[in-house]
């Protein structure tokens, strides 16, 4: 291997690095029995990032037009109990939050397809403390959404 094909696997990352060696990791979902791309796959970055921005946003126009009554201004307590409840009650009933439906993005159940409320619950929680989304899978996924046993999928 030449000094372009080495630093060329290295800028890729590793996923390609291990690809370029042999390893075969399929693609993001197929563990999971989705498919590759179109409806049912798993939402990319991007999308999932755009619709917590956009729900972000929300949450702070409601804390502080509601709770401070637009006197002073919003703590980001506020704004994340209003995101809490939020996610808990529209990703618990219908799967989706205002952000991932404007992105085209709905929460399911790995197992079921429909998220209960304790996983919704679940989910939040540790959504919340930031650190789980942090941390993704090969597929993907965050802690937070592996421990409620959910994806984030195109709708």
């Amino acid at each position: 291997m030449d000094n372009r094909q080495a630093i060329g696997s290295w800028l890729s990352g590793p996923r390609a690095a291990m690809e370029d060696a042999g390893a075969d990791f399929g693609y993001r979902g197929e563990q999971l029995g989705l498919p590759e791309q179109g409806p049912g796959s798993i939402a990319r970055p991007g999308r999932r990032i755009g619709a917590l921005a956009v729900d972000w946003g929300l949450c702070v126009l409601i804390a502080y037009g509601l709770i401070t009554g637009g006197y002073t201004r919003a703590t980001p307590n506020w704004a994340l109990l209003v995101f809490f409840v939020l996610s808990v009650l529209t990703v618990g009933t219908v799967g989706v939050t205002p952000g991932k439906r404007l992105f085209g993005i709905r929460v399911v159940s790995v197992d079921t397809g429909r998220v209960a409320p304790l996983r919704a619950l679940t989910r939040t929680i540790l959504l919340c403390l930031a650190i789980p989304a942090l941390i993704w899978d090969r597929d993907g996924r965050g802690l937070h959404d592996r421990v409620a046993k959910t994806v984030e999928t195109r709708i």
